[in-house]
């Protein structure tokens, strides 16, 4: 599937693209080695669940990166909220040691939305609509 795919249902056609950025708590550096590996088979399998379409996962020590294709019924908060929600449970389950921190993930997030038209287009567009 190319980025420019678009998603199509009976009633929609859409492509929401998000660029998506969280941190293990106190940015410790923990996605190392299986716990990244653990993390990288959480993500894929809830967004698979959920019929979200990973564009690109980058997974580093002290944050994880996710370029994701998601539903229109899917906010970005519910998008983040079931992703931390499965990794902090399953990792922390299987990875004792990262019981240590208080909580797996810090509770913000970084989100932007991506897409195929840039602002400036769609602005030019609204712009020659307002003249008919």
């Amino acid at each position: 599937m190319k980025i420019t795919d678009y998603q199509r249902d009976e009633y929609r056609v859409h492509l929401l693209l998000f660029h998506l950025v969280w941190t293990p708590k106190r940015r410790k550096p923990v996605l190392v080695g299986e716990v990244a590996k653990d993390c990288r088979k959480s993500i894929e399998a809830k967004c698979e669940e959920k019929g979200w379409i990973i564009k690109e996962l980058a997974i580093q020590p002290d944050n994880v990166h996710l370029f994701i294709q998601v539903w229109p019924a899917d906010s970005v908060s519910n998008v983040v909220k079931e992703l931390k929600g499965i990794t902090a449970f399953e990792l922390r389950r299987k990875h004792p040691q990262l019981l240590k921190l208080p909580s797996m993930w810090t509770r913000s997030y970084f989100a932007a939305t991506v897409g195929n038209v840039s602002a400036e287009i769609i602005e030019k567009y609204l712009a020659a609509q307002k003249g008919r």
